[in-house]
């Protein structure tokens, strides 16, 4: 344990207009799992990519050293021969593709040119085996689950004999016993001597598994902390933000209204799966003023009932009654879903959130595009008045507004989908994990802006994984279980326990 495997040293990576990394230094011993900290935008993921080849030899300055000798990698299959592999956040698996051809594609198990899939699927079962999934090599990726496919991405690093495992953000898709197997796998591996780099905004799970905290902000190495020397969480957080954070959530005084939002006896089918109900008979409503939040297991229908609301753009066979303000809609499209008022911030924002080859400025103004339009032509200028504004308001950290979205931090892509959902001037807002992935600094920064918007007198409903958050935020919250609600709860009577007991109500 005491042997350095990897060494990075005064490592430097500059972009046009941004210098991402300055002199950052890295040190991994042998056999442990080391945790890299920070908050978006400080330069983890950069300097993962460094270290893998993704930014080849010559596009930075500073040295790697693994096991002692310096390398220069041109890309990421010279890393990947001396063992270091990388897994990012955005899972690289091809979802038409069975198991073992997800694990050597690239890599293929080959005779004489031709591909031995007997040696394949045997292969494919032990690496399985090791990573503990029970699954037919031949299984269809996109029949998995994103626990299981995370899993399939930890076997195809085996399959390339890996001895220093980089995993970004491995849990922050997962529900809460996924994450814990998924941890309690790494643990595992590390008796078994592999060294793991692990990059997660979850501080608990740090704490959990990590030997050593590597500190990153603003692009420069600020300290390494030793996990057993009684490390807490209010101590990471002040060395990645540079202050004491002494309550995650902002106080809130809510001044809650009338009901402006009903949904009542609302069904939903599955689109694929006949007959099978996603959303069965749900009501809730939401005030003026309040945030309201919906809790569950991945899986129990909370972002189906998000879409299925939002213009119908999830789901067959919707059934039930949508009120606003006294009055029924009939919300069939998305564009008559911003029209009534209602906007939805997607859980995906990279997917469904976003164009990520476009800039904030187009971004911000997507969503109501007619506000800053005559005669269906574009002003220009008026456009970016209220790109600079949103910049202005939200906080959002960038050169430029003509930057592409694609380019900034997770927090900060987040702000820019916010913006543009707020500059359609909702009554209802909608948010599907509007903190997925984003570093504690960044999440009150949101939390504010949530609450801005309750000031104002909207009503704002939050779904979210992260329980303490729901409580931290919420002035009231629904629990949902198979399609179900299967408990409300206000937020002074609201535990942790007792919304698990609720998410875990099962239909018998």
């Amino acid at each position: 344990m005491s042997d350095t495997i990897l060494e990075m040293r005064q490592i430097t990576k500059t972009f046009p207009g941004v210098k991402a990394l300055e002199n950052v230094n890295l040190k991994v011993k042998e056999g442990e799992i080391h945790a890299l900290m920070g908050e978006n935008g400080a330069g983890k993921s950069t300097l993962m990519k460094v270290l893998s080849g993704v930014y080849p030899h010559g596009s930075y300055t500073g040295d790697i050293l693994f096991k002692g000798r310096v390398c220069e990698f041109k890309d990421t299959k010279e890393s990947e021969k001396l063992g270091i592999v990388i897994i990012h956040q955005e899972l690289a698996l091809i979802p038409q593709l069975s198991i073992a051809e997800n694990l050597f594609l690239g890599n293929e198990r080959a005779k004489r040119g031709l591909i031995d899939w007997n040696e394949t699927v045997l292969k494919t079962r032990e690496l399985l085996e090791k990573v503990g999934l029970a699954e037919n090599p031949n299984t269809i990726v996109s029949s998995l689950g994103v626990g299981n496919q995370q899993l399939v991405e930890i076997a195809k690093a085996f399959s390339k004999k890996v001895k220093l495992l980089i995993l970004d953000e491995p849990t922050a898709a997962l529900n809460e016993e996924d994450s814990e197997n998924l941890l309690n796998l790494l643990l595992e591996f590390k008796k078994q001597g592999l060294s793991a780099i692990i990059i997660s905004h979850k501080l608990n799970e740090i704490v959990k598994v990590a030997d050593s905290i590597t500190i990153i902000r603003d692009g420069k190495t600020i300290e390494t902390l030793g996990v057993g020397d009684g490390i807490t969480e209010d101590r990471i957080i002040k060395g990645m933000v540079g202050r004491d954070l002494t309550n995650r959530y902002p106080g809130r005084e809510p001044a809650i209204g009338d009901t402006v939002f009903e949904v009542k006896n609302w069904t939903v089918y599955h689109p694929e799966q006949a007959g099978r109900k996603v959303i069965d008979d749900v009501d809730f409503h939401i005030r003026a003023g309040e945030i309201v939040g919906i809790a569950g297991l991945m899986g129990a229908g909370r972002t189906e009932l998000a879409m299925s609301i939002f213009g119908k753009s999830y789901g067959v066979k919707i059934s039930g009654t949508i009120i606003k303000n006294g009055k029924q809609l009939q919300l069939n499209t998305i564009d008559k879903a911003i029209e009534e008022g209602v906007a939805y911030v997607t859980e995906d924002r990279k997917l469904y959130g976003l164009v990520l080859i476009d800039d904030i400025k187009r971004n911000i103004t997507l969503s109501r595009l007619g506000k800053i339009s005559k005669y269906s032509v574009v002003d220009e200028n008026r456009e970016i008045v209220v790109a600079e504004q949103f910049c202005k308001a939200l906080n959002i950290k960038t050169p430029s507004i003509l930057q592409k979205t694609g380019n900034l931090s997770g927090g900060n892509q987040q702000k820019v989908v916010l913006s543009k959902w707020i500059f359609s001037e909702p009554d209802i807002l909608i948010l599907d994990e509007p903190t997925r992935g984003i570093d504690v600094g960044a999440k009150y920064e949101i939390y504010t802006i949530i609450q801005d918007l309750a000031k104002q007198g909207k009503g704002v409903l939050v779904i979210s994984s992260e329980l303490p958050e729901l409580l931290g935020i919420c002035d009231r919250l629904y629990v949902m279980c198979e399609g179900r609600l299967t408990g409300e709860l206000d937020r002074k009577d609201a535990t942790q326990e007792k919304l698990m007991k609720y998410m875990t109500m099962s239909r018998g």
